[in-house]
Order: structure tokens, then sequence, then C-alpha cells
């Protein structure tokens, strides 16, 4: 008998809770489940734990820094749990893309506490496929201001402090600040 099936107890819903709670290292005012970014956690066929996690775009530079993060949260919750030595891996997931629509009810209202303005539209999908449209995606409305609330905002740039952001400025009250690309 393995070590992983003497401890069949393993909880794969609170060591999914443990990878979900990370903070986003770009975005550090929503985790890693708000976002959107864990797609699941199972038990592998060698025993290992596997997390898989969908980055917000290909390329995005936090990737490494994600999965290192989301393995020691993991590991740490299966000691605090008295689990055996197992394993922890992450497995990137590209299939079905990220899109903003998984970003949660609970991120969107965070990003625009800490003045980022969230995507457009509420959360759609708590888990499963996001659906898929061919062609164009329809244009969506300039994101307001997350301080003033105000429509008339403009964009300073296509490219904000990261790579998932423009930087707009709000025509009402002045401020710059960063909104989420819709995608």
């Amino acid at each position: 008998m393995t070590v992983v099936e003497e401890y069949v107890a393993l909880d794969l819903a609170a060591l999914e809770a443990a990878a979900s709670s990370v903070p986003d290292p770009e975005l550090p005012v929503v985790t890693l489940g708000d976002l959107g970014i864990i797609r699941g956690i199972a038990l592998a066929a060698d025993g290992a734990v596997e997390v898989r996690i969908t980055p917000t775009f290909v390329g995005c530079p936090a990737t490494e820094v994600i999965a290192t993060d989301v393995r020691a949260a993991v590991a740490d919750r299966l000691r605090e749990s008295g689990a055996p030595d197992i394993e922890v891996r992450t497995r990137t997931a590209m299939s079905p893309p990220w899109s903003t629509d998984w970003i949660s009810d609970a991120g969107r209202r965070k990003l625009a506490e800490h003045g980022i303005a969230p995507p457009s539209g509420a959360a759609r999908h708590a888990g499963g496929p996001v659906a898929v449209t061919i062609g164009r995606r329809p244009v969506s409305a300039a994101p307001a201001c997350p301080r003033c609330g105000s429509a008339d905002t403009r964009e300073l740039s296509a490219f904000g402090s990261t790579p998932c952001q423009s930087l707009r400025a709000c025509r009402a009250c002045g401020e710059p600040f960063g909104a989420i690309k819709p995608l």
C-alpha cells in the first residue's frame, strides 16, 4: 500500500480552497480563486496532488510565481492536516482559455474597491467550460471610474501596470486608474 493510499482522507476541497486563497502576485487585492485561475485539484495516478491552473493569457509573466505559490500553499495545508509527504505539482491547462468571465463577483468588487476597474458585466462562470464566441466579441462600454463611478473615461495606454490592464483616466474626477482588459 502506498503512502497516499494510506492517507485516503485527503480533503481535496480543502486543498483547492488553499490554492484558491493564494493572492495574485500582480494584483494582490484578489486571490487566484477570485480570478478563476484555479481550475481544479485531483489526486494523480502516481499519488501526487495535482492542481490545474489557467493563466490569464499565454505568456503571463506571473505564471511560474503563481505555480510556486500554489504548490507551497497546498503543501502547507497537507502538512497542517497531518498528511504524509505527498508531492504537489501544478499543471497549466490552456483549454478552455481563461476569460474575464471567470472573475468572481467578489473579485470584481475587490478590484473596484482598490481603484482598478473590473471588466464590464458580471461573472458568468462559477466553473465548467467557458462559452466560445465565434468572430469578434461585442464591443463593451468604456469602464466606469472606480473612484467616482463616472462612465466618462478615456484610455491613456493599452498597457497598464500589468499586461492584463490598460491605463485609463476619468474625465469627471481627473483620476487615472487601471482597468482589467475584457477577454
